[in-house]
């Protein structure tokens, strides 16, 4: 079945088979497909930065296979695991309704997939359509083992904005020239910060800002009068990123795979795990220059972070009958990217984001809410673990991050399974604090104690619960802004703000009627934002922090939700391949 609106890169190659099955409705019949894919999970060797090394991928491939589909498809996707390394994958920002099991967080859904063995990831997609991505949910791997995930409206449904004329993945990456298993194995052994990446990339390829990387620049050829849709996904490890393309403007059309109300910018403001799609409107005429795409980090925590820039090139196609020209000849323009801390554009650029809340994609803000948590994310200490010496993280001791001072230890069984099976003795406990146990001014002067408790503690929450949710980022070893990411659902993000959240007097100045709707959101340093939901989707739903290191260090916790009443509110029981632990 042919696909539309989807240039494939030289290095694609995927193992697709479809099948079509028809669904008959009152008004017209559907054609929804089954789309079988293949991810062999192999070392391959890669040669970035003047270096070869051998790194993890799928297929080989390094970004990986890009995933098509149709909103109402169905996917059946094996994974094969052929590397010493436990590895899973999880399908960022698919709601996988009540097919928990296809997740793919490591030891939260299920258990890792271990060298020589197998398991199918099979989910439909149901209501949605847009942008997003998959990635390795397991230690670090997901520096190498990520690539796109498209979904395409339903046939004959068409984009509320301007066809575009093609439609062009970007894939932001981060690179290290040493192993990254090493660099949090080493981090996480002495209780300091990792080294931080060496570059970063565009599908993959770092660009000629960096040493020896001439040649190995994503390019992006154009035609002049035309419209691209670029769909942007931030699949570095550790860094929010600005983007910009120079003498251009983008027009944003989308966010996580929701459309939103179009805006145009010279910039774009996208977090780990973040999709952001734009439209490129190219010039009228061949402009006689080339032009950087260009990416860089937005900054905000006291660590060490890669200080470094991304660049791509955009060509436009020289016009028919034109005598040959040398590209290399026109000039370069480069664009004007924000200071590297720059919150007044962050802020600004996130206030813009609005659901399109229109009559075919409304927004369904929950009006009500049912439970309300107040959540403190930020970072802090543990004891040092090595007898009789000093750890590298602050006077000694070891780097931590936790939730209302909860930093989570991973068990060694996946948690869904217990939780299905009944069997949560010795696994997990179900008593997540719902506020801070120890209130305290948590963006001013940080407490003398900094030391987080530690344990596998879950919220649970009955069936189609409206939940809202503030996120409160502390100054505890500084402010930084965190994105958060929800797994199994869409919230709306009805508020923002900074300093301490104020119970009484911000929660009137919610937006109730048009917040963007997402799966990760960034929580503003030194501030707060607050997000709804509906508990509509039966499972263990991790949530964590997407700067990994952050993850690494326990910012991260789950959520049950409980069986509703009705068959089609219940979780479906585990697939037979289900691996084990």
């Amino acid at each position: 079945m042919g696909v539309p609106l989807i240039s494939s890169p030289p290095f694609l190659t995927l193992f697709l088979f479809s099948f079509t099955t028809l669904c008959l409705s009152p008004q017209y019949a559907l054609a929804s497909i089954t789309r079988h894919y293949k991810f062999d999970i192999k070392l391959q060797n890669v040669t970035r930065l003047c270096q070869t090394k051998s790194i993890v991928t799928v297929n080989g491939q390094f970004p990986g296979p890009r995933i098509v589909a149709r909103e109402g498809d169905q996917l059946h996707i094996k994974v094969i695991n052929h590397v010493q390394n436990n590895i899973s994958i999880h399908w960022h920002g698919i709601r996988q309704l009540r097919t928990g099991w296809a997740d793919g967080p490591a030891y939260v859904t299920q258990c890792p997939i271990q060298t020589g063995h197998s398991y199918v990831y099979n989910f439909t997609i149901v209501g949605q359509r847009g942008t997003l991505w998959w990635h390795a949910h397991i230690s670090w791997l997901r520096s190498t083992v990520y690539g796109p995930l498209i979904i395409l409206p339903k046939l004959g449904v068409p984009y509320p904005f301007t066809k575009p004329y093609k439609a062009v993945p970007i894939i932001f990456g981060e690179w290290w020239n040493a192993d990254p298993e090493a660099v949090i194995s080493q981090a996480l052994q002495t209780g300091g910060g990792p080294n931080v990446s060496d570059a970063y990339t565009l599908n993959g390829l770092p660009g000629p800002l960096y040493n020896c990387s001439a040649k190995d620049a994503f390019k992006l050829k154009v035609e002049a009068g035309k419209t691209y849709l670029l769909r942007l996904i931030n699949a570095a490890l550790n860094d929010e990123l600005f983007f910009s393309i120079a003498n251009h403007t983008l027009k944003v059309v989308e966010a996580d795979a929701v459309y939103v109300k179009p805006f145009e910018t010279h910039t774009i403001l996208i977090a780990p795990g973040q999709t952001t799609n734009v439209l490129l409107k190219t010039k009228p005429s061949f402009p006689n220059a080339t032009f950087f795409l260009t990416a860089r980090p937005y900054v905000t925590g006291l660590g060490t972070f890669d200080n470094s820039t991304v660049a791509g090139i955009l060509e436009y196609e020289l016009p028919p009958n034109t005598k040959t020209l040398k590209m290399k000849k026109l000039p370069l323009l480069k664009p004007n990217l924000p200071a590297l801390n720059d919150t007044s554009f962050a802020t600004k650029f996130n206030d813009k984001l609005r659901s399109l809340n229109n009559a075919q994609f409304p927004a369904n803000v929950p009006q009500k809410v049912d439970k309300h948590f107040f959540f403190t994310v930020g970072l802090g200490t543990n004891p040092c673990s090595q007898h009789n010496q000093t750890c590298q993280g602050p006077n000694g001791t070891m780097f931590a991050a936790s939730i209302n001072n909860i930093s989570f230890a991973m068990p060694n069984t996946a948690l869904l399974q217990s939780h299905f099976s009944g069997q949560s003795n010795g696994v997990y406990t179900l008593d997540f604090p719902t506020n801070p146990i120890i209130p305290f001014n948590y963006t001013g002067a940080p407490p003398n104690d900094t030391m987080v408790s530690n344990g596998t503690k879950l919220v649970v929450l009955p069936f189609n619960t409206s939940v809202e949710l503030v996120m409160q980022d502390t100054s505890i070893l500084g402010a930084e802004s965190h994105p958060l990411h929800l797994h199994g659902f869409n919230f709306f993000v009805v508020g923002q703000g900074f300093g301490n959240f104020d119970r009484n007097k911000d929660p009137a100045k919610f937006n109730l009627v048009d917040p963007v709707e997402r799966n990760t959101v960034g929580v503003p340093s030194g501030g707060w934002v607050a997000i709804r939901f509906l508990a509509d989707n039966p499972g263990v739903w991790f949530m964590h922090c997407h700067l990994e290191i952050h993850t690494s260090w326990g910012l991260k916790m789950a959520w049950v939700v409980l069986d509703g009443k009705l068959p089609n509110q219940k979780l479906l029981p585990p697939p037979a391949d289900l691996p084990k632990c």
